[in-house]
């Protein structure tokens, strides 16, 4: 995988480190925002560490000396954790790092700081009245619109050249999103294979950690040191994959730019030779009716947070606090039948999805709104609401998914899923390696996307 690496060595590790903490630092732009900590001194020093062990030719791995954002749901060792709020402003700092922080340090990223986010992650809309909240990199010069959340600020530290790698959380789809958004790669692995330990809880049944970055084989290769499960990226040949069109209440109600851009990416496919059957699941209609996901998530997200609103609940942002306190009249009972049902659902999916390589479907079902279009809490109920719609389907079936953007240059990001059932995580990443080339058009490497920006 090394040889193929996403991140080709033309510049040394510490100019790299330097140009990021710039791109931090510029006064017209978002790292400001982006970030709520910034170890400058840190990763100079690192850096520099990077840089000797190319000399001597002994990489740790394929992501050594690639700056790393961390959000700010990580512990971070001597650091306090946030958690995007006021509330842990007093914590204690972190006795260690969290393993998954942990993993990447000792590969040899470059831990540049910790990323913005919505409060305690509960929002797919980024917004932060605390940190102040990093504008989404397109049409910044005219309209100022969301991130997407909630790891906002990994998705524009990416988007902006502050970071190669953005580690990020998805309870419901707080990496995708904002990746969607964005116009990154976003990768949800099956929750079970990264430790949350470490890592501030939001909703553990549906809890895990992810990636954000500028292309699939950035994601594949940082998912492998997360995991230690380092395998051979290898694309299929596009004329062996048997993939599924996702129908149904995925594809209702789209934003006219990503459904055009959508059905321009199944035409590319289809004219590379992709099998791509329609695939209906009558089973899941019942998500959107019943919201399974929403009772389980709502049930924990208060259970988690109970003794905290007690005590500082005027702290928190209003939006999350009565999100949170939605918990409160949600019955035991209630959440057994919720967790029932997703059973059910799952076993649906699994005989679905069982004889296609991967299913496919828009990542959102609308394009980064300004951020105008939240004044009222009316249309921040509404526009979460239409965020997180398609992304927390696979969190709900405990599968795994990434996320390719699928727009022309130019026009506002839309994301494309590539998702499957859990554990098949390397058949995704592998399915995506080979439809990236078809599915991608636009120009979006981070640098070029931070020359726009600024």
């Amino acid at each position: 995988m090394a040889a193929h690496s996403p991140f080709p060595p033309s510049e040394s590790c510490e100019a790299a480190a330097r140009r990021c903490l710039l791109a931090i630092e510029a006064p017209d732009g978002e790292g400001s925002r982006a970030f709520t900590q910034v170890y400058a001194d840190a990763v100079l020093a690192d850096s520099i560490a990077a840089d000797e062990r190319r000399r001597r030719g002994s990489p740790r791995s394929a992501i050594d000396g690639r700056i790393v954002a961390v959000k700010d749901l990580f512990d971070v060792q001597g650091q306090v954790t946030w958690a995007g709020s006021r509330v842990l402003h007093d914590a204690a700092p972190a006795r260690t790092d969290a393993p998954a922080v942990a993993r990447l340090r000792c590969a040899g990223g470059l831990i540049i700081g910790k990323t913005n986010m919505t409060e305690f992650a509960y929002s797919g809309v980024g917004l932060n009245p605390h940190f102040g909240t990093p504008a989404n990199p397109f049409g910044r010069g005219s309209i100022r619109r969301i991130p997407g959340g909630s790891s906002s600020g990994a998705a524009v530290a990416v988007a902006d050249g502050m970071a190669d790698i953005g580690l990020g959380t998805d309870t419901g789809g707080s990496v995708r999103i904002p990746a969607a958004l964005c116009g990154l790669v976003g990768w949800k692995p099956t929750a079970r294979r990264i430790s949350l330990d470490g890592v501030w809880p939001l909703a553990r049944t549906f809890d895990s950690v992810g990636v954000i970055a500028a292309s699939v084989l950035a994601c594949f290769e940082t998912d492998a040191v997360l995991t230690a499960e380092p395998s051979a990226a290898e694309p299929p040949a596009l004329n062996r994959l048997r993939l599924g069109r996702l129908r149904g209440y995925v594809e209702s109600d789209l934003e006219t730019p990503v459904a055009r851009a959508y059905e321009r990416a199944l035409e590319r496919l289809t004219q590379a030779g992709v099998q791509l059957i329609d695939l209906e699941v009558p089973e899941l209609e019942r998500v959107a009716r019943e919201q399974p996901g929403v009772t389980m998530t709502t049930y924990e997200a208060f259970q988690a947070h109970a003794a905290l609103l007690g005590k500082y609940g005027d702290f928190y942002d209003p939006r999350v606090r009565s999100r949170l306190e939605l918990g409160r009249n949600i019955t035991a009972e209630q959440y057994s039948a919720a967790a029932a049902l997703r059973r059910e659902l799952q076993a649906a999916a699994s005989k679905a999805l069982k004889e296609f390589d991967a299913c496919l479907y828009p990542t959102v079902r609308i394009t980064a709104p300004p951020f105008s279009a939240f004044e009222a809490d009316v249309d921040y109920v509404a526009l979460n609401r239409a965020l997180l719609r398609n992304t927390s389907l696979i969190n709900l079936l405990d599968g795994c998914a990434i996320t390719l953007p699928c727009h022309d240059t130019g026009h506002a990001p839309v994301g494309l899923s590539i998702a499957g059932l859990g554990v098949r995580d390397a058949q995704i990443l592998s399915t995506a390696l080979s439809l990236e080339p078809i599915v991608v058009t636009t120009l979006r490497t981070h640098n070029q996307t931070a020359s726009r920006s600024r």
